[in-house]
């Protein structure tokens, strides 16, 4: 059961806030305002705009952190909150803390503090090296911190598998949860790589948009015009519990988490297998999981990159698990919106389709004008649509051939 969420994005901080401008339509998208490279192409991204670490941390202590282990916290403590969960090791637990985990990935982990490290040791020599520099970097030190900030002392551990990580992360959890070995978590995923080399390191790729003209519809999932992603960050962090767990303290349910799936393309490094025959496999195997049909989903929300080969892929892959179903389901990819947040995006879109379920609305897809026709699906087109659904699943794909998928299904006590 999902009783908590946080959510940072480029929208904003704070669930709310990324739920209404979803709503509207928005996009988080603009010029880079950290630091300017006139040598790159690509100088927009889905920042952070309203973040201040202060708010979440004391000021001192940040400074030992790199951002992705800051937004991981304050969406961690967002997530805590909105749960019932006590906040902070001053209050009194109401719960075993030996049963509740801290599962939160990061797919690149501390890259500004590695960036700034570098710069700082070549100037000055790398016997000036912070003793911070580790654990500002090192992926782990997002579930570290959360578990002593929270006193959570079950399992403490972050997978690291590229955009699929935190969906990796919640969907562990969820196991863990199923086995009986925890009663509670807090899981998902944080990432923070708008850096001259995590932006610079895909534009070599070509894997991002250069729309440079118009940084707001540059992120159009399953547009005919599509030429790339556009890189996001922040943090999506939700509350697992088992159910009697959840009920027996009278938290509020969003949704349930009933179905979860994890394999591999075994085919590239970065393209899609065809028509994604792997994200096929995990889609029926999340199903399976979940005791539910294809004929059960509603809605997808969808990896949906903007990128030409995942969105033609995704497509296919989906026409092909659902067969005549796949006409009838509507398919939305909120990373037009919010862009492409790495290990962090399993962990958001999670969230987004939690809310979509417990409150009958469906994000859309905005910058959807040229229609694809290899691209035929419904997806949600501009819009948001009030629509209540049962059943949803959302999709995660990752570099390496990395799939995961996360179904959830409205609760009915």
């Amino acid at each position: 059961m999902i009783t908590g969420t946080g959510l940072l994005t480029a929208l904003g901080s704070g669930t709310e806030k990324n739920w209404k401008a979803l709503l509207a339509g928005q996009s988080g998208i603009a010029p880079i305002t950290r630091w300017t490279d006139p040598k790159l192409q690509v100088n927009f991204a889905g920042e952070l705009k309203d973040f201040n670490a202060e708010d979440y941390i004391d000021r001192r202590e940040a400074r030992r952190m790199d951002p992705f282990c800051h937004y991981a916290i304050a969406g961690a403590e967002m997530a805590m909150k909105e749960s019932g969960l006590p906040v902070g090791l001053e209050k009194p637990n109401g719960y075993d803390p030996e049963r509740v985990g801290c599962i939160v990935g990061s797919g690149i982990g501390g890259i500004t503090s590695f960036e700034d490290s570098l710069k700082n040791s070549l100037e000055k020599g790398f016997d000036r090296i912070s003793p911070f520099f580790i654990i500002r970097m090192i992926s782990n030190m997002a579930p570290g911190r959360i578990s002593m900030r929270f006193n959570l002392k079950g399992s403490n551990w972050g997978p690291v598998s590229a955009c699929s990580t935190s969906a990796h992360a919640i969907g562990e959890a969820w196991r863990q949860i199923r086995y009986g070995d925890l009663d509670a978590a807090v899981a998902g995923g944080s990432e923070a790589s708008i850096t001259p080399m995590g932006i610079g390191g895909f534009e070599a790729m070509k894997a991002l948009s250069t729309r440079t003209d118009d940084p707001t519809r540059a992120s159009r999932p399953f547009d005919k015009d599509r030429d790339g992603f556009v890189m996001g960050e922040g943090a999506g962090i939700v509350v697992i519990e088992e159910l009697e767990h959840a009920v027996r303290r009278g938290a509020t349910i969003i949704a349930e988490l009933v179905g979860y799936a994890a394999n591999s393309d075994a085919y590239h490094e970065t393209a899609p297998a065809p028509e994604h025959e792997g994200a096929q496999r995990c889609i029926r195997l999340a199903l399976k999981t979940a005791g539910l049909q294809p004929s059960d989903v509603q809605y997808v929300n969808a990896h949906g990159t903007s990128t030409p080969f995942n969105d033609l892929h995704e497509t296919k892959a989906i026409k092909r698990v659902f067969g005549d179903h796949a006409a009838k389901l509507m398919v939305s990819s909120t990373k037009s919106m919010t862009g492409h947040m790495l290990g962090a995006a399993g962990g958001a879109e999670a969230i987004i389709t939690s809310l979509a379920i417990s409150r009958g609305v469906i994000p859309p897809t905005i910058n959807f004008g040229a229609a694809d026709p290899d691209c035929d699906l419904d997806y949600v087109p501009n819009q948001a649509r009030e629509k209540w659904v049962d059943v949803a699943i959302s999709n995660s794909f990752g570099f390496g051939g990395t799939n995961a998928v996360l179904v959830l299904k409205r609760y009915k006590a």
